[in-house]
Order: structure tokens, then sequence, then C-alpha cells
């Protein structure tokens, strides 16, 4: 019985479990629990209580032979002790007993010769909408003698105790590779149970020879796939959502030797300013069956995007199929284009820039955007920040594991890679302004389509990359940030200041090649 799979994992009492519910039943339970309400366009809309973005100081990978060996411990990973973990892992059990609990059964990745059996426990109903939206979902039959890889056990209504759990905080991710098995607490910002996830492939992939990857990527109608990186707020899902590509996925992808493919079945947008008429495809997925969180709903129901006093981190969560041009396969072959996506607050990085096989290694590497003040906590000014691989809270492995496998893959199949800023030009953050979306999403297209290779390059004096001259669409002034400057002694302080961060930043980095380390910025 189904139901042996929850004891076997110390759950020894149950209370009403619900398997694998359609997102209506699911919804309903939702509003019969007061777990959220309906907005006026049917989506349900929930707030996230004290958590309102995932809480890295919360996450502890354990520390259990023969794992230990191969994690990359540091601030990022950090160990908990199998003897803690088991005291948590037991008290969580004990509190579950008895409860209403709601299971998904499904899958990591959209090629089945690399996908991964998972199951999602939750206690909260709309937290299952969310998983079994953002995860693969199962056609009819295969769950048929379906065995789980991994099991998400997430219970916000559970808190730690710091004093006796030796955690950080009552919140808690705790992720077991020799269990097989994360566990949740603390918190009920459903991103957790999304990176948690992208944790476990980024672990297990590499083992298979696959390249897992935070990324966006899409296709044209002749088979060519492009991806995107970036860390949140650099465009990642907005670019990739185009309407004259096929959406392959918003955010998380494997390069394997039968090309790319998505991990994920869902979207996970950020909603803090969405417009409907830079971003139509994000907005007409906000329906029934997509989940908001922390949205403040106005009269009738309608959602205010420019609100942004509960947090600037507001998303919703949707299908993929809710994209109408999106790829529902999953899958398309080795990527042409390589986009890096960076949001510069500094307004020193052009709009475009094209790279050298050596300059995009130091460029993933690097995974370079900024925080802007307000954000975060303590941030009163921009602050440049790099996050390896631009996935650094997600990688298990060393950082120089998944970026030689970036380069071997760009070398064998000869992908193009370019740096596009979507941040700031003519200043920083509160003295310019923030590149026009309509002209990134022309430098996007000229880089697609090869236009973009037609003009003429310039190597820019500090950081090495070559910027072009013209691409038809976009003012010719822009193309060259020092231009857009009016004062050009200020532009040449910043501009060295940022290429400084980078090079401390990667001598914090062990293990770089020194061709690689070449191909920064110089000052």
């Amino acid at each position: 019985m189904r139901e042996d799979k929850l004891k076997a994992l110390g759950i020894a009492s149950l209370g009403k479990v619900n398997w694998n519910l359609s997102v209506p039943e699911l919804v309903t339970a939702s509003l019969k629990r007061g777990e959220g309400v309906l907005s006026s366009t049917g989506a349900l809309s929930v707030q996230t209580g004290k958590y309102t973005g995932r809480s890295p100081n919360d996450k502890f990978i354990v520390d259990e032979p023969p794992y230990n060996a191969e994690i990359a411990w540091g601030s990022v990973n950090k160990p908990i002790s199998q003897e803690k973990f088991q005291r948590i892992y037991g008290k969580l059990m004990a509190y579950l007993q008895n409860r209403e609990l709601f299971v998904f059964e499904g899958f990591l990745g959209k090629d089945p010769e690399y996908r991964i059996n998972l199951r999602v426990i939750n206690e909260y109903a709309w937290h299952n909408i969310f998983v079994r939206q953002l995860f693969v979902r199962p056609e009819p039959g295969e769950l048929d003698n379906y065995e789980e890889d991994f099991t998400i056990i997430c219970a916000p209504g559970f808190k730690a105790d710091p004093a006796v759990d030796g955690t950080n905080s009552e919140a808690f991710i705790l992720v077991s590779f020799k269990q097989k098995v994360v566990i949740i607490g603390g918190t009920s910002y459903a991103g957790e149970m999304k990176k948690s996830a992208f944790s476990i492939m980024n672990y297990l992939l590499p083992k298979k020879g696959v390249l897992p990857m935070h990324c966006s990527a899409n296709v044209d109608d002749e088979g060519n796939s492009a991806l995107f990186f970036g860390l949140s707020g650099t465009g990642k899902t907005t670019l990739s959502a185009d309407p004259n590509r096929k959406l392959i996925g918003d955010d998380e992808h494997g390069w394997s030797d039968n090309g790319i493919f998505n991990f994920e079945g869902g979207c996970y947008a950020k909603t803090i300013n969405l417009n409907p008429k830079h971003e139509p495809e994000i907005w007409g997925a906000i329906r029934f069956g997509a989940v908001m969180e922390n949205v403040i709903l106005g009269p009738g129901g309608v959602a205010d995007y420019t609100d942004a006093s509960r947090t600037e981190n507001t998303r919703v969560g949707y299908p993929v199929d809710f994209i109408s041009n999106a790829d529902l396969s999953g899958r398309a072959g080795h990527p042409k284009v390589v986009i890096f996506l960076t949001a510069d607050a500094f307004g020193v990085l052009p709009p475009i820039a094209r790279l050298t096989p050596e300059q995009a290694m130091y460029h993933f590497i690097s995974g370079y955007t900024s925080k802007l003040a307000g954000t975060e906590r303590g941030i009163t000014e921009p602050e440049a920040t790099f996050s390896t691989c631009f996935g650094a809270p997600f990688l298990p492995l060393p950082a120089q594991v998944y970026a030689e496998m970036l380069g071997e893959r760009i070398a064998a199949h000869g992908s193009r890679v370019y740096l596009i800023n979507t941040g700031w030009s003519g200043g920083p953050y509160g003295v310019g302004e923030r590149i026009s979306l309509p002209y990134t999403r022309r430098l996007v297209e000229a880089a697609l389509t090869g236009e973009i290779e037609q003009a003429e390059f310039v190597a820019d004096p500090i950081f090495g990359i070559e910027v072009p001259t013209s691409c038809e669409g976009v003012p010719a002034e822009i193309l060259w940030p020092k231009n857009t400057w009016q004062d050009k002694a200020a532009y040449d302080e910043q501009a060295k200041n940022l290429a400084k961060s980078f090079i401390d930043n990667m001598n914090k980095i062990s293990g770089v090649a020194d061709e690689i380390k070449a191909a920064g910025p110089k000052i």
C-alpha cells in the first residue's frame, strides 16, 4: 500500500492522506482550509508569513559518509551532523502524525533517460498545488509501480528550536543525500521546495555526464535553442518568454549528450511591476491553477503588482503550458547561443558584448549582478554580488565541476556566447536609467539570429569584452556605456572599481586555470 511508504519514513500514525489530487481539488481544499483566496483572474493568492524569500542561512547538508567527501563545504554548503539531523527528523515525523497530508508523485527532468522520481509530502494544500504545477507531472500509467528516488517533506507549522536542534533559526532546510530526503520546516515560502529539488539535481546529474544549469531556455522553429543564465532580477524569465520562440523552461535545465532539457514542468516568475505590454506571456499565465505569493490584492481581488509593501519578491507559479508558445516536450538540441544576463547597477557594462571561450568561462564562474538599495536589509547603495555559475546557493559540488562541463560543451558544439546587461545606462542606479526592455529584446533577437555578428566589434579597454558599434533598432550611443555618461571621468572611475570587484572575487575562488583568470578585466 502507498501508505506504507509514509509509515516507512517514520510517520507512525497517519491521518487523512490526499494522493495526487487534481489542481481543482487542491484549490478547493486550500480555500476551505483558509490558506488563500482567489484573485480576480482565478489565481490562488497566498501569503507566506515571516519568510517571503529563500532562507540560505537555514539550509544545511547532512555531514555523512561517503557523500561528505564530495561536498564543497563552506558558507553555502553548511554541514549538520547526522545526530542533529535525526533528532529534528524524528520530531518532524511525530509532528506529522494524524495530520492531513497532501502528496505529489512526479518527476524532475523532461528527458526520461535522466529524470528523477520525486515524491513531495506537504502540510499545506497550496504547497501541493505549487509542486504539482512546478515539477514534471506524470502521464497516465507512469505512477504504476512508482518508486521514489528522492522525497521532499515540507511542514511549515513545525518550527525548530535553535538552542536544542543546532539550527540558525526556527526555519530549516536539511538535505540528506544518503537518506535521499529533504526536510523543510518553519517557512512557508514555496521556493524552498523548488530550489531543494534543484540542489538534488545539481548533485546527481554530473555523475551521469549531465551539466545542471540555472538558466532559462527557448528554441526557434528551426530547432535552434538558446540558454539564458542569470540571477534573480536580471530578466531570465522575461527574456526567455519570447512570442517569436518556443519556451523550453524558465529556470533549470540539463545539458546532456542528447541536448538540453527542462528539469521542471512549470515556471516561477517574479511579479513586481509586471507589465502586460512588456511581459504578456507571464501576465496571461496568472489564471486559475496559478499560485501567487505575497501579491497584494485590491478591491475585487485585483492584483496590484506595483505594491512591494509585503516584499519585492512577489512571485507566481504556473505550469509551462500556461505559456501559449511553450514547447511542452521540454527538450531541444544543443544550444547555438548562450547568454549571460547581468543587471549592472553601476552603469558600466554594455547592453551587449561578445565573449571569447575564455571570457565565457570567466563570466560563468563570476556570475555577476548587482544588489540594489532597499532590496535587502543593510544595503543602502548598489552592491556588486557574485554567485558562482549563476547558482552558488544550489551547487553541492565544487564550482569547477560545473564550469569545466560548460566549457567542454561550448567548445564541442560551437555555441556563441554573449554578455547582456539589463541594468543601468547613463550613470549608476539613482542617476542613470534602466536599459529599455524593448532595446534589450532587440539585442537578444540580434544575438539569437546571428545578425549582431555583422556589426563591427571593439574591445572594451578594461573588461576586454567585444562591444558592437551598431544594431538596428537600438541607438548606437547606448551600446558604448561611457557615451551615455555626462561625467566621463566618473565613468572611468566606476569601471575601474567594478573591475577590481571582479578581480577580487576571482582571487577568492581556488582552482581557476590561469588562462581563464587572464580573460578577466585589467586595471
